[in-house]
């Protein structure tokens, strides 16, 4: 055996496993559920004649920090309700399992929304900026479950980034349930707020309120203004925290 095909076996053998222990074969494509041209592929949890979504390039209102105006010509998903309950919460068509899910976002002055994952599972986003004392309702937090350990928000109108590693529930053949759902890491902006935090059940305004194997990623819409953009979704046989 040649020192050429010695070094190649060398390799297969450390990524094999490097697999092993990840407990993963591979990772699968990232996906894109937005297009950055339109709402092909979106569904609204509600009467879509009350949606204020729409694409294009978001910025704070000149005229009333509270609120977000849409410019033409942009990749981004903005939503520009004026008042609590004036637009609807968006979803994709597409649903995950297992996955890390990258999105940024931009939220006006006092606005809240949430992200969704698989449209049962609330990581809140709110502005939060300049607040000393965390809570359960604050930017970062799984919402009702886990307080964010700092705060990572940047100011109203600034442009933010989750990453989000997640563990999907699991279920046999029956239907029953055999693991709950986890998150393994919550990012906000490069700040690390949450590592293996076990979920029991859906948060309160999910889609349907049960849980499953796999489900959408959804916007909460009809809270305030919000805009979300570069939003990426990597399926994988398991994620693990860095």
């Amino acid at each position: 055996m040649n020192m050429t095909m010695w070094t190649g076996m060398k390799w297969v053998a450390v990524l094999a496993m490097a697999a092993m222990l990840t407990g993963c074969a591979g990772v699968e494509k990232a996906a894109t559920p937005f297009n950055g041209k339109d709402l092909t592929g979106w569904k609204f949890a509600d009467d879509a004649a009350k949606s204020k979504w729409s694409v294009g390039t978001a910025q704070i209102s000149p005229a009333d920090p509270k609120l977000l105006v849409v410019k033409p010509g942009g990749a981004e998903m903005v939503n520009t309700p004026a008042q609590f309950g004036e637009s609807v919460d968006i979803y994709s068509e597409a649903k995950f399992g297992d996955c890390r899910i990258e999105v940024e976002l931009m939220v006006s002055k006092e606005s809240n929304s949430g992200v969704y994952v698989m449209g049962e599972y609330e990581v809140q986003v709110l502005d939060s900026f300049g607040r000393e004392k965390m809570g359960d309702g604050d930017m970062g937090a799984i919402y009702s479950a886990a307080t964010p350990s700092i705060n990572a928000c940047k100011k109203p109108g600034e442009w933010q980034k989750y990453v989000i590693d997640f563990a999907a529930p699991k279920f046999d053949a029956a239907g029953n349930k055999t693991a709950n759902a986890k998150f393994l890491r919550v990012e906000l902006n490069g700040k690390v707020l949450h590592e293996n935090v076990e979920i029991k059940g859906p948060t309160p305004m999910g889609i349907t309120g049960k849980e499953a194997a796999t489900g959408p990623i959804m916007f909460q819409g009809n809270h305030g203004p919000v805009a979300y953009r570069n939003i990426r979704i990597t399926p994988a046989c398991c994620t693990i925290a860095k």
